[in-house]
């Protein structure tokens, strides 16, 4: 199947589930609530790649495409590392720390996969 809309991409759809999970996790009501820098900085990363995703297929190239989809994979990865600062200062219990990071990896590896086949 030829996806005809961004929103039609599952890592989009998943890069969209993640995105708002970063902001339940680290809204008004949580620990992080007063490390306003650590908060802005999670989400600033957390958001594009939703957007760089959304971006590259609305790209009329796959090279552009594929080069947006690094950038969201560079993002994923900066939310991926957050994460374990989020752990260490308490903002996140150790579990729903790791489960957040392997969705980051899961991730990661599908925004991989697409690349690649733009790729070649």
């Amino acid at each position: 199947m030829t996806a005809e809309r961004f929103e039609d991409l599952r890592i989009w759809q998943n890069a969209r589930i993640q995105a708002n999970r970063i902001y339940d996790a680290f809204g008004p009501d949580s620990v992080s609530t007063r490390d306003f820098g650590f908060r802005d900085q999670i989400q600033r990363c957390g958001v594009p790649v939703m957007n760089n995703i959304a971006e590259g297929f609305e790209r009329r190239t796959d090279q552009d495409f594929a080069r947006l989809l690094d950038i969201a994979k560079g993002s994923n990865g900066e939310v991926r590392s957050m994460l374990y600062l989020a752990e260490d200062r308490d903002y996140l219990n150790s579990e729903t720390a790791r489960e957040m990071r392997s969705f980051c990896e899961d991730l990661s590896r599908a925004i991989e996969s697409l690349n690649k086949h733009l790729r070649k």
